[in-house]
């Protein structure tokens, strides 16, 4: 969202891109807020490292070993 808006306001400088960066967070924040969504009362999510690991370990276990 930031960088389209950067493009489409011709936005220059550090301090302008940050602010419509900060604008636009203010903004995706307000709309969870407005659908009762409060990010920090959700549940942590699993590390996708560890799914990762888990997914590999089970695939380990269900296909059968290849032959050279």
């Amino acid at each position: 969202m930031t960088s389209v808006n950067v493009q489409q306001k011709e936005l220059y400088g550090q301090a302008n891109i940050e602010r419509e960066h900060v604008d636009n967070n203010s903004a995706v924040r307000n709309m969870l807020l407005d659908r009762g969504i409060r990010l920090e009362t959700l549940p942590s999510a699993e590390d996708i490292k560890k799914v990762e690991r888990r997914l590999k370990a089970d695939e380990k276990k269900i296909l059968p070993k290849k032959k050279k």
